[in-house]
């Protein structure tokens, strides 16, 4: 698996945090990496604590490091792309981490993206679904997806090899995917509900994808999936709005039922596949870490994450609306616990 960090070596001298460690640790989501590596370069650059180390290991990998336990050897912080699970909090509190804040810093768009040169893909959430989907409905039952062309299943599609780059199951970025575009697609096929009229098991059959080939797991790195659509003009690419900014000039964004993944479009709803980016704080670390509670301050801060801030501005962060960024920047100050 590609990981990201912007420190390139760690050393750990102490078995515990007796003593305060000197620079934070940081781990999760590779969609939140970019944001949060910023603030960390800016963190540091202001001279006051040494600029925390920050690691793209994905969502589920981050938070299941976040939760290894309390002392100099574990995260202090880790980003997600989805809301931690219970079962994520389970595992904290078995390693005696039972106090966690929560801080949603901004949203951003899950986007399916080709190379420019590429043509137009108008996708809607059922054509996905069909396309993506384990099993899809046909003649009254569920069968393996036979579908091998995106024209199969819509005629307005290129006449072109199904072929979907996109995170492996440890991402927030898939499990948003699954929830925002397998589930809500699956919905608006009528025969899934006369052929599994239980909801939590046509739920569960929704969100399985195919496993032929034609969903391909890229890893973390979306910098991977970027270069596969460079090679492969037909295959289409699957990861969040603020990378597609980054790589504006070598890859772009198709439009989801009828609606392309703009700014204002994520901003105002009216692009309906966008999710909210937390990063969780261990507060067990709080005072124990330097500079843990003034970065947990600057990343929730008007210069950091305000509309005009600079993890807006320079990065593509979508902000909060004023009322919610003003809500976590107490919740950031008070380091309030999340409630289970």
């Amino acid at each position: 698996m590609a990981k990201r960090m912007i420190v390139a070596a760690m050393v750990f001298a102490m078995p515990t945090l007796a003593t305060a460690r000197e620079q934070l640790r940081i781990v999760g989501s590779s969609t939140v990496f970019p944001f949060v590596a910023a603030a960390a370069e800016q963190f540091g650059r202001a001279g006051k604590f040494r600029t925390p180390i920050v690691e793209a290991t994905g969502t589920g990998g981050g938070i299941k490091m976040f939760c290894e336990g309390i002392g100099d050897g574990y995260a202090d912080m880790a980003n997600a792309s989805r809301t931690i699970k219970a079962s994520e909090i389970e595992l904290c509190a078995k390693h005696g981490i039972t106090s966690i804040t929560e801080l949603r810093i901004g949203y951003d768009g899950i986007v399916l993206a080709n190379a420019r040169t590429s043509a137009a893909y108008p996708l809607t959430l059922r054509t996905l679904f069909l396309a993506l989907a384990r099993e899809v409905p046909r003649g009254g039952k569920l069968i393996a997806n036979p579908y091998k062309s995106w024209r199969e299943i819509d005629p307005k599609l290129p006449d072109a090899t199904i072929e979907v780059y996109g995170p492996p199951p440890s991402s927030g970025t898939r499990d948003a995917f699954v929830e925002l575009v397998m589930e809500e697609g699956c919905k608006q096929v009528e025969e899934m509900k006369s052929i599994e009229p239980d909801e939590k098991k046509r739920k569960h059959h929704c969100a399985a994808m195919r496993e032929d080939g034609v969903f391909v797991e890229a890893g973390e790195d979306d910098n991977l999936i970027v270069q596969k659509l460079i090679n492969n003009p037909n295959a289409l690419g699957v990861f969040g709005y603020s990378f597609l900014e980054g790589n504006a000039a070598t890859v772009k964004a198709n439009s989801i039922d009828g609606v392309f993944p703009t700014y204002d479009a994520i901003e105002s709803g009216d692009y309906h596949v966008a999710r909210s980016l937390y990063v969780y704080v261990k507060n067990a670390h709080a005072d124990k870490v330097a500079g843990l509670r003034e970065f947990v301050r600057e990343i929730t801060s008007d210069a950091a994450t305000g509309a005009d801030g600079y993890l807006v501005m320079k990065k593509g962060l979508l902000p909060l609306n004023d009322t919610e960024h003003a809500s976590m920047k107490k919740v950031a100050a008070e380091l309030t616990p999340l409630k289970p």
